[in-house]
């Protein structure tokens, strides 16, 4: 008996220390739950940041190589300019082929004339030396042609306050040379013109033109600048008698390409070693996550 009831209570103990059974429903609830979370992070090595930063070494590589295009068509440009300017002076034609003028630009040409002083305009602020002044553009009437605009040279503020009285200094016929010149092109920053009030920030030809008496009066969209080839002692000369000093022959196109191309071409090498770098520590962060 003792023996029947020493081994019904080993079965029972064994019994209520048994490990209990494991539920597959609870491993395959498991396994939902745990493998998306895997798969977002293994995908997330692609994400925005690495598309974007992918992406902007190539987009400034192509804008530095459109620089270097650019470069070469604008250092081209400079030397057919100065190989112009570098030609014999031409006698100004009585009237002018307007739309030969882009074909001349910069070509150094010879005109006489009178100057029309009542319609001189004032173009400025401008700088010249460090002294401030504007540039005068005054009609040059023509014997047996058309009038045309002469930029001059730059007075200083004094001489320009007083105008009619330098003028009357050249009241005969004058010879010039000068180059041809277009309308300047106006930036953001260029106040507007106001010629009534005798405000010109900026070369509008049309515009200085209709100011000097427009077709009526003969007057052609035709921009001469007065050029000057004397040394110093000659501006001191011209600048004591109240003339204006003209523009040294020169071909003032601005090239900055160069600083262009180096600066898109260093930001695509700096943002290419960021994605390098960027990718090679997601890549060694990814691998230490559990497959």
């Amino acid at each position: 008996m003792a023996s029947r009831l020493w081994g019904v209570g080993l079965r029972q103990g064994l019994r209520s220390h048994r490990l209990p059974r494991s539920k597959p429903w609870a491993t395959r609830f498991e396994h939902t739950q745990t493998a998306p979370q895997y798969t977002a992070r293994r995908s997330s090595l692609i994400n925005p940041t690495m598309i974007i930063l992918g992406t902007i070494p190539v987009f400034t590589f192509a804008l530095g190589t459109w620089q270097v295009q650019r470069l070469k068509w604008k250092v081209a440009l400079i030397d057919e300019l100065t190989e112009k300017l570098e030609r014999e002076p031409i006698v100004l034609p009585n009237n002018v082929n307007i739309a030969a003028i882009p074909e001349f630009v910069y070509r150094k040409v010879i005109l006489r004339g009178k100057w029309d002083h009542s319609h001189t305009m004032l173009l400025g602020p401008r700088v010249r030396d460090g002294a401030h002044g504007y540039h005068v553009i005054t009609p040059l009437v023509r014997p047996n042609g058309s009038t045309v605009l002469v930029d001059r040279g730059f007075v200083d503020d004094k001489t320009a306050k007083k105008m009619s009285a330098a003028g009357e200094a050249e009241l005969g016929e004058v010879e010039i040379r000068g180059m041809l010149r277009e309308s300047q092109a106006r930036n953001n920053f260029t106040p507007d013109n106001h010629p009534d009030k005798g405000e010109w920030y900026w070369a509008d030809v049309d515009a200085m033109v209709e100011h000097a008496g427009g077709e009526r009066a003969n007057v052609q969209p035709v921009l001469v600048e007065e050029i000057f080839e004397g040394h110093a002692g000659d501006a001191t000369l011209r600048a004591a008698r109240g003339l204006p000093i003209g523009k040294v022959p020169s071909v003032d196109v601005r090239n900055a390409h160069a600083s262009y191309v180096a600066t898109w071409y260093f930001l695509s090498a700096f943002t290419s070693v960021m994605f390098v770098r960027l990718y090679i520590k997601q890549r060694r962060t990814f691998s230490r996550l559990p497959r």
